[in-house]
């Protein structure tokens, strides 16, 4: 324990900094989200909001660890590899740190949030230099909100935080502060581990709130320091008009971010991003495009305007769209061209290949320099299984051909529009798989008219 009742941070601020701990606290079960998922688990950007804290938490803290409630596997195994404990009570923010208190180790503990989930990484570095500058025992972080509304306000005097006031029992003074509290903390663990254990209960929820942790330290003398970021970073997200705001701030951070990495969005507010979608430099996308997760686009390439993109590569000056859906494990080939109303999924289209118009291939391997016709199907699902179908280089498929699999077409090869192929087809041959074609002199005339007077009689 410290000697003289000093507070533990004053007599290693001018240490070497010693391993920094995050506890992300995931318990919460989103009961004004009106979800059965946890909230943990909403998604944000193509991907779970906890991900998101993960992300950012792990460039800056050297562990991490997880405070889920009961039956939380889904989080669980999201959270893993890093270690989860459980919260068997929810009894209030500050008790559910203390189920970490095993893993605060000697240095510094930070508590995070998982509905804050958009703190960056930059962020959380600054609250942890603040909390190691000479003096400061406790660092927090705070925004200034366009709307403090009932934000809990920080009452500071010369930059030094001297308590956190709700704002239910805020004065009209105190109410005007716009200074608001983010809820996170971040303080020496042997402070935090005594503050925590004297964090009491008496309010109207009977719960243990983290924010109580304030009026502990500046109790003992602590300087207690606010790092400001902004309100995008720090909003929380409880509700789903919530989790749509923090949407749209995160859209306008990675659509910038692409832009200045050289991207060009010809409407960026209509363009939607993953947060893990790789787009490298002189791409052109066209307005309403919606990536999902798990693309890449290499450089040159064009995405055009209404397509859908999900788990696939598209490489260097292929050409997507408009209206093409292309869809998980699929790659696009240097220089390909993929139409408009054409679906692809779980197919390799060559370099320089063309499939340009209302056409659907799946689980097929296409060469180089092929030619996909308009009303191309891969016929790859027999009700249980999925089928491969092979096209080889320089092929030509021609309109509205049914490719059966599994089937093999070679190079060179020709396929007869209004086909159906069943069977390989070597290479250079041409195939023909249309049903014999009957002409019945004057039976046309005769079937219009036999039509028209049963309709002209009722």
């Amino acid at each position: 324990m410290p000697e003289l009742g000093l507070p533990h941070a004053l007599m290693t601020s001018i240490s070497a900094p010693r391993p920094a701990t995050a506890v992300l606290l995931a318990a919460g079960l989103g009961t004004r989200m009106k979800s059965s998922r946890p909230k943990a688990m909403q998604s944000l950007g193509g991907r779970p909001m906890l991900a998101h804290l993960l992300a950012n938490a792990a460039e800056v803290f050297d562990r991490l660890v997880v405070v889920i409630g009961p039956d939380m596997e889904e989080v669980a195994e999201l959270a893993a590899p890093y270690p989860v404990v459980v919260q068997q009570e929810r009894l209030g923010t500050a008790h559910a740190a203390l189920q970490a208190e095993a893993w605060f180790g000697d240095g510094d503990v930070a508590v995070l949030y998982a509905d804050n989930p958009l703190i960056s990484a930059e962020t959380l570095n600054r609250l942890l230099e603040e909390r190691r500058k000479p003096d400061v025992g406790l660092a927090l972080l705070a925004m200034r909100p366009a709307d403090p509304a009932r934000y809990g306000r920080v009452v500071a005097q010369d930059g030094n935080v001297e308590r956190i006031v709700e704002w239910a029992d805020a004065t009209p003074e105190e109410r005007a502060i716009d200074l608001c509290n983010a809820g996170v903390l971040c303080a020496d663990a042997v402070d935090f581990r005594r503050w925590l254990h004297n964090v009491r209960n008496d309010n109207a929820k009977g719960e243990y709130y983290l924010t109580d942790v304030v009026d502990l330290a500046v109790a003992d003398n602590v300087q207690v320091r606010a790092v400001e970021a902004a309100e995008d970073e720090l909003r929380g997200v409880n509700s789903r008009a919530e989790l749509a705001q923090a949407e749209a701030a995160l859209q306008t951070r990675l659509r910038n971010k692409a832009m200045e990495n050289g991207v060009t969005l010809v409407a960026p507010e209509t363009v939607f991003l993953s947060a893990d979608t790789q787009i490298e430099p002189d791409v052109l996308i066209e307005p309403n495009v919606f990536f999902g997760p798990g693309v890449t686009v290499q450089s040159g390439a064009v995405i055009r305007a209404f397509s859908h993109l999900e788990g696939c590569e598209v490489q260097a000056n292929a050409i997507i769209g408009p209206y093409a859906r292309i869809r998980e494990g699929t790659t696009i080939g240097a220089s390909a061209r993929v139409g408009n109303f054409v679906e692809i999924k779980a197919t390799t289209l060559g370099e320089g290949s063309k499939a340009n118009h209302l056409t659907y291939l799946g689980n097929a391997e296409i060469g180089s320099r092929t030619n996909i016709g308009a009303g191309t199907i891969t016929c790859n699902y027999d009700g249980v299984f999925k089928h491969t179908t092979t096209i080889g280089d320089k092929a030509f498929i021609g309109s509205d051909s049914i490719i059966v699999a599994p089937v093999s077409i070679g190079d060179n090869t020709l396929v007869a529009a209004g086909s159906v192929i069943t069977q390989n087809v070597p290479d250079e041959a041409l195939a023909f798989g249309r049903a014999q074609q009957v002409n019945k002199a004057e039976m046309g005339r005769l079937f219009k008219e036999r039509l028209q007077a049963k309709k002209e009689n009722g």
